[in-house]
């Protein structure tokens, strides 16, 4: 550890920085390593493991174990390709140990990469004070900055069912699949990207698994030619679907936990169909994350909060309270690590700098969901764009085909690609595709994109051939 790099004028003045980050995750890390590469004192409160949600039960572990579930879908395919009694014992237990001590590594390469900058890592739970400046109490300690930014990130809510009669001890299952070993029966409560990529790794490594899902199909934010296709890829996978259905109870059973489940279909006028799952030994709740601002203190300092706990910031990530900012799924918007990254070194580029423009374009942000087969996508939906445009100044180019790899295996999966083009000049405003491969050719695309590339600029690129994102330079 770093010798404190803060000011205290006094023994009991609080320790002084010039910049103060309030959680150790992907923004306030990003954050504050560029403000100290910029000459700023700076110091990071973490109560936990460095590297927030993404690197510790996040983005990082789910690769890992997507990764995993990859090597099953190939362990499939190998006979087809010639590998004759090809075959592979799976441990979970052996992966999880090499996953774990991954994420462990990370944890001290984000501790040393703080020493290495001389940024006082403060350990502990930070609570706002009064004060003439921004003002925190850590274990005792006061600690104040002219420039506090508040990265803390999202927590697990606390579920309180009205139609659910589900002990708490079963709410606590939601990280599970992080924790223990492999499952027989596994049930996951949601519809959005987690709990589609948790159904596809779970299902891919041997565990039966259905989804809980409350409307018709899965990723209903996504565009419809998305949501659609991974609904019925989910289903080709042998995911089980429950729509229209909610959880009831909950209980516990010699063979695993009993889960009651009633189904309404709104097309009909049926009754509602109740249905039971039993000896099920994963019951994962993907049913999104809550603001962690509880204990801050922080709207007592003047800080708005929307009605979720949402930090209200503006455009340059300002709070309400001159000299605290907040960046990454605290605010609510874009939760994706990138974002909080970029929008954290954007501030310290704005505070230490000189740089008063300095502050994140959020629109048009790629982001991918490793479901299988992955899913990519950028910018507008059509269904956003016909609002923004209108129909009649959209011109929609979609195509469905079998990719390569499939050509000579049983196991097929469809590639879906699609682009949502705006004007006369038919811009790109939008992409969005399933397919093997689809994670990793986004990227290029979206730059792209955010350049204002037109279809007629996709038409003069030259494909490279046999691969799958030829097809978005040759659509008609």
């Amino acid at each position: 550890m770093t010798k404190p790099v803060g000011r205290a004028m006094a023994s009991d003045a609080p320790l002084r920085f010039d910049f103060l980050v309030v959680g150790g995750g992907s923004g306030g890390l990003a954050g504050a390593r560029r403000a100290a590469e910029l000459g700023a004192s700076a110091a990071v409160v973490e109560s936990h493991r460095l590297g927030g949600t993404c690197v510790n039960v996040g983005c990082v572990p789910k690769k890992v174990m997507w990764n995993a579930a990859v090597h099953a879908e190939y362990l499939h395919d190998h006979s087809d390709y010639g590998f004759e009694g090809a075959s592979g014992q799976f441990s979970w237990q052996l992966l999880k140990r090499k996953r774990d001590a991954y994420v462990s590594r990370l944890n001290q390469t984000y501790q040393n990469n703080l020493d290495k900058a001389k940024i006082q890592t403060i350990r502990g739970h930070a609570t706002f004070v009064a004060g003439p400046e921004p003002t925190v109490e850590v274990g005792g300690k006061k600690y104040t900055a002219p420039h506090i930014l508040v990265a803390t990130g999202g927590q697990f809510p606390v579920f309180n069912p009205t139609h659910a009669e589900i002990p708490m001890f079963f709410l606590s299952l939601c990280w599970l699949f992080f924790l223990f070993v492999s499952f027989r029966r596994s049930v996951i409560v949601g519809a959005g990207y987690i709990a589609v990529e948790m159904a596809g790794i779970l299902s891919t490594l041997g565990s039966r698994t259905s989804i809980i899902l409350r409307q018709g199909v899965v990723l209903r934010n996504f565009d419809s030619y998305i949501s659609n296709n991974c609904t019925k890829e989910l289903l080709n996978a042998g995911v089980d679907l429950w729509k229209h259905t909610q959880v009831k109870s909950v209980r516990q059973q010699r063979g695993g936990l009993e889960v009651t489940l009633v189904t309404k279909d709104p097309d009909t006028r049926e009754e509602e169909r109740t249905s039971v799952v039993q000896d099920v030994d994963c019951l994962l709740w993907a049913i999104g994350r809550e603001p962690n601002t509880s204990g801050l203190n922080i709207r007592e300092m003047g800080v708005e909060l929307d009605e979720k706990g949402h930090i209200v910031v503006d455009e340059f990530q300002n709070t309400t309270r001159k000299g605290i900012y907040a960046v990454g799924d605290v605010c609510g918007k874009a939760l994706l690590t990138p974002v909080a990254i970029a929008a954290g070194r954007k501030l310290a580029h704005r505070l230490f700098e000189g740089k008063p423009d300095s502050r994140l374009d959020y629109s048009c942000i790629p982001t991918v969901v490793f479901s299988h087969p992955p899913i990519g996508t950028v910018g507008y939906t059509e269904e956003e764009a016909t609002k923004k445009w209108g129909k009649d100044n959209l011109k929609i180019y979609k195509t469905s085909f079998s990719p390569m790899y499939h050509a000579l295996t049983t196991r097929k999966t469809q590639c879906i690609m699609k682009l949502v083009c705006a004007g006369a000049e038919e811009k790109v405003v939008g992409l969005h595709m399933q397919g093997v491969g689809c994670d990793e050719m986004l990227q290029g695309f979206a730059v792209a994109i955010k350049m204002g590339a037109t279809k007629a600029d996709f038409d003069r690129t030259v494909a490279i051939h046999p691969t799958s994102s030829e097809e978005l330079v040759t659509l008609r």
